[in-house]
């Protein structure tokens, strides 16, 4: 079983809290691919649950499939008028901006749909943000009036790492940020 703790400064134990703050993300060593989504998804849920703020909860998604899952990149792009501009993500440095259409993302974005991309060098107009990314998932992350918002953009330098099981879940997690 994996557990990731987080320690807090002294200081901040004395501020109140209003809302329950998970600790640590419970997974269970050996899980399959689906155990340990299956095992996160009400972790995840959780976590994101009493907090109303996007970007908070953003930040937090993106630290936990981080840490569960150790893709080289994982986070999100907010849509902002015609372009996605860069929001919390873990992992090295990446593009800030992306216009709609665009390589993984813009497209994902365009065509409203999740995109699975296995080799990024076979994907016509990718974008390269990192050399050492081989392939690539991308859902739209719908808001309340079914307008994609943002897009969770998962990155990694293997190629046999991602595939239609991660596609199933990482929608599932994408639904947490507008519920």
């Amino acid at each position: 079983m994996y557990i990731f703790t987080i320690f807090l400064p002294k200081n901040l134990l004395k501020v109140p809290f209003t809302t329950f703050m998970a600790e640590k993300l419970v997974l269970t060593t050996g899980a399959t691919k689906e155990e340990k989504y299956r095992q996160l998804l009400p972790q995840l849920g959780a976590l994101t649950g009493g907090e109303p703020d996007i970007t908070a909860n953003m930040a937090n998604l993106a630290a936990a499939l981080h840490q569960a899952f150790g893709w080289w990149w994982v986070g999100f792009y907010r849509v902002q008028d015609d372009e996605l501009v860069l929001g919390p993500f873990q992992g090295p440095i990446a593009c800030t901006r992306i216009r709609k259409g665009k390589g993984v993302c813009g497209t994902a974005w365009a065509e409203k749909r999740s995109l699975l991309v296995p080799d990024v060098n076979a994907f016509p107009g990718h974008i390269a943000c990192s050399s050492l990314s081989v392939a690539e998932i991308v859902v739209p992350v719908y808001d309340a009036q079914g307008e994609v918002a943002a897009v969770l953009d998962v990155d990694s330098e293997r190629y046999d790492i991602l595939d239609e099981t991660d596609v199933h879940y990482l929608e599932q997690v994408a639904g947490l940020l507008y519920r």
